[in-house]
């Protein structure tokens, strides 16, 4: 019986929006939100006529489908920008820095040291102990050349 009085009231379609909501701030991610958009649509339209339960859901579906759609499109065609681009590109994040030569560059393939470790490195060849600066990356490798070249 309070099951059918609660379905009966279009009010609880506005509570589990914001429960979605609520869901959507405490867990990562960008989805839930939409749900809750189409379950906040589905409340005001139930409460501006009466309609019946399965249409209601039927209607709630759609527009999950919709909302959803809807919300990956425009994420899409306007991505956030990010604060730090290279978050996650370590190797591009070396470009620019000076590194020595650990192991004698020859034939174009050698070793430097980059702070506590070490990389494979293209360039000219060059003698252990060379300062060199990381210009660009090539697959694995780091592309090092002469400072001031």
């Amino acid at each position: 019986m309070m099951i059918e009085q609660m379905i009966d009231n279009p009010w609880w379609w506005l509570g589990l929006a914001v429960l979605l909501g609520i869901g959507e701030i405490v867990t990562p991610g960008v989805f839930l939100i939409w749900v809750a958009v189409a379950a906040a649509i589905v409340g005001a339209v139930s409460m501006a006529m009466p309609i019946p339960l399965a249409l209601q859901f039927l209607l709630f579906a759609g527009l999950c489908l919709l909302a959803v759609w809807a919300g990956r499109r425009w994420y899409r065609d306007n991505p956030v920008a990010s604060q730090d681009p290279l978050l996650n590109d370590r190797m591009a994040r070396l470009i620019g820095k000076h590194v020595v030569v650990v192991d004698a560059i020859t034939n174009g393939e050698g070793r430097v040291r980059v702070d506590d470790g070490t990389w494979t490195a293209n360039g000219p060849d060059a003698p252990s102990g060379t300062q060199m600066v990381v210009v660009g990356v090539s697959g694995a490798a780091l592309v090092v050349e002469q400072p001031g070249e």
